[in-house]
């Protein structure tokens, strides 16, 4: 498995809807092919800065299948107008595990 990390930084004061969004947004990620887990954290210091991180089963499933698809689309859409920036992406697989 392989984990996407976005790194999100949105416009001040839309926390509440941009999270509404990406609620909205779970089942897209839940549909998507090779999708394992999704989640999204707020940075404590900087309010303003989310990551968010979804398990995929290959790289291919991220960059190839979801990217190129329907699904990736009405994503942005959703969330596209609460970026500061474009998210920063970079993909991760765990090479350690403590318990």
């Amino acid at each position: 498995m392989i984990f996407e990390i976005a790194h999100i930084q949105i416009k001040s004061g839309t926390h509440a809807g941009f999270e509404a969004a990406v609620t909205q947004a779970v089942p897209l990620f839940k549909g998507a092919q090779g999708c394992e887990s999704m989640r999204l954290e707020r940075s404590i210091e900087h309010g303003d800065a989310y990551r968010l991180v979804v398990g995929w089963n290959t790289l291919e499933d991220h960059t190839v299948h979801f990217r190129g698809s329907e699904a990736f689309q009405a994503w942005r859409a959703l969330v596209g107008d609460f970026f500061a920036a474009p998210p920063q992406v970079e993909h991760m697989q765990t090479v350690v595990t403590g318990f």
